[in-house]
């Protein structure tokens, strides 16, 4: 009987067969590499695209951080300049009484009363003058409490004086200042 050895084939086929499991692990392995360097560039490309995002919002922050402090600053600067027009809206309001009561003092004064002193303080006003008699006193009383710029009109002191030979009166007069209402007018 012919004996094969059929030992050594037998190893050719175990060596062929250890090789392609050794080409299929190292094809596995480069494959598995391979597809981690591609999911490695892949986060990296997003991380890089995510870090410019953040980079562009946070300029985007700074800008409109600029941009809230310049419009802070011009509502800091409309709420002064505010307080200031209400400033002059006051001062106007005030320096006005005083004018409107010395040219209605001067439209309602009769012709022979003279006025000697006017004093305005918090609203009280006191008047001394002389009259021609006390007529001309009454009337220039009168013709005061009609206006709209002087309430409660009371005689305080009248007296008569004689001066170059005429008999005269002398008068104080208290007043209370007030403004009479404001009217809109077109600007």
């Amino acid at each position: 009987m012919i004996r094969i050895n059929l030992l050594p084939v037998r190893a050719a086929q175990k060596k062929e067969r250890i090789r392609a499991q050794i080409v299929v692990l190292i094809l596995s392995v480069v494959v598995v590499v391979l597809v981690c360097a591609g999911l490695y560039a892949s986060i990296g490309m997003k991380i890089s695209a995510q870090k410019e995002q953040i980079a562009r919002t946070n300029d985007e922050i700074r800008q409109l951080q600029r941009v809230i402090g310049e419009v802070g600053r011009y509502r800091n600067l409309a709420e002064e300049l505010q307080s200031k027009l209400e400033v002059l809206d006051r001062l106007k309001a005030g320096q006005t009484g005083p004018v409107h009561q010395l040219d209605q003092l001067s439209l309602v004064l009769p012709q022979r009363v003279w006025v000697t002193s006017f004093r305005e303080s918090g609203g009280a006003i006191t008047i001394n003058g002389i009259g021609l008699n006390e007529a001309e006193v009454a009337t220039f009383m009168q013709r005061l409490e009609a206006s709209p710029y002087y309430q409660r009109v009371e005689l305080q002191v009248t007296e008569q004086i004689t001066q170059d030979g005429h008999k005269l009166q002398r008068f104080t007069l208290a007043a209370r200042a007030d403004a009479p209402p404001k009217t809109e007018s077109a600007n």
